[in-house]
């Protein structure tokens, strides 16, 4: 049985990672409130732009771009969003664990990773899965920059015929506690899911609508990234924070049951002293 000295040791040791799981929940909230305002002002202009291109399409018969051209998915460039850090529950586990069911389905293709996050690209690394690319430490200061360097690099490497098909994994944030993971195909842009299904509206084009269509393409991929990285750090933060609540209350818990069990040792030694000294007393 454990000493008293040594509960009380286990007692404050215990108090001071509640301490630290406490202050990382508030540092989480914090960050999710910003956070979830960014993605929640984001989803409004990529459902816009995507109107715009539907409309684009619409009156366009002959559309051609580079990045509608289908070619057989023989070469997949898949990007996987994790996150730099940890102690954010499953969070990192679910994106891996959908990435490696990804690369099993496609085995008879040869798949290249393109890494957002430390986390994810350790992981792959130690198993000897090849990297194309790795982007890591940018979710402290996220902002669009990021996204238009990891869109050239994906738009350079699809017009060039390096790759066939881009696909991409990310956390999509529903709520606090609630993220769901996401497969979404990048490359080639369809067809179908740009043309417009409500009414068109009767645009005025100052340049010929081809020439818009060839500058809005890129842009719109470069916004689905945007908004698949700022989605993911929404989920990040929620997840972190629910870790944290979840630890913190874990270990309140596990305070009472160890200040429970110091108030009984210290009532049995105390029972154990007593019966010693009437021990003697009647000797």
């Amino acid at each position: 049985m454990p000493s008293l000295l040594d509960i009380r040791r286990r007692i404050r040791s215990v108090k001071n990672t509640q301490q630290l799981t406490k202050a990382m929940k508030t540092v989480s909230a914090a960050k999710l409130r910003r956070a979830q305002e960014r993605v929640f002002s984001a989803r409004p202009y990529a459902e816009q732009l995507k109107r715009v291109l539907g409309n684009l399409t619409a009156r366009l018969d002959d559309v051609s771009h580079p990045l509608l051209e289908i070619r057989p998915e023989e070469r997949i460039l898949f990007l996987v969003l994790t996150a730099d850090r940890g102690l954010c529950g499953a969070f990192n586990a679910n994106i891996i664990r959908t990435a490696q069911a990804f690369i099993r389905e496609h085995q008879t293709q040869t798949t290249h990773l393109m890494m957002v996050g430390r986390k994810g690209r350790d992981f792959f690394r130690r198993r000897a899965v090849p990297i194309r690319s790795e982007f890591v430490n940018i979710f402290s200061r996220l902002d669009y920059g990021h996204a238009k360097d990891i869109s050239e690099a994906i738009i350079q490497a699809y017009t060039n015929a390096e790759v066939d098909a881009v696909y991409m994994v990310y956390n999509e944030f529903k709520s606090v506690i609630q993220q769901r993971v996401v497969v979404e195909k990048v490359l080639p842009l369809s067809r179908a899911d740009l043309k417009e299904t409500e009414p068109r509206l009767d645009y005025i084009f100052e340049q010929s609508p081809q020439e818009i269509f060839n500058r809005l393409l890129p842009r719109y991929v470069e916004v689905q990234v945007y908004r698949a990285l700022l989605e993911s750090a929404a989920s990040e933060h929620g997840a972190r924070m629910a870790s944290m609540d979840t630890a913190t209350r874990n270990a309140g818990e596990m305070i009472d049951m160890l200040t429970l069990n110091m108030n009984r040792v210290r009532q049995a030694a105390i029972t154990r002293e007593i019966i010693e000294v009437v021990s003697g007393a009647g000797v």
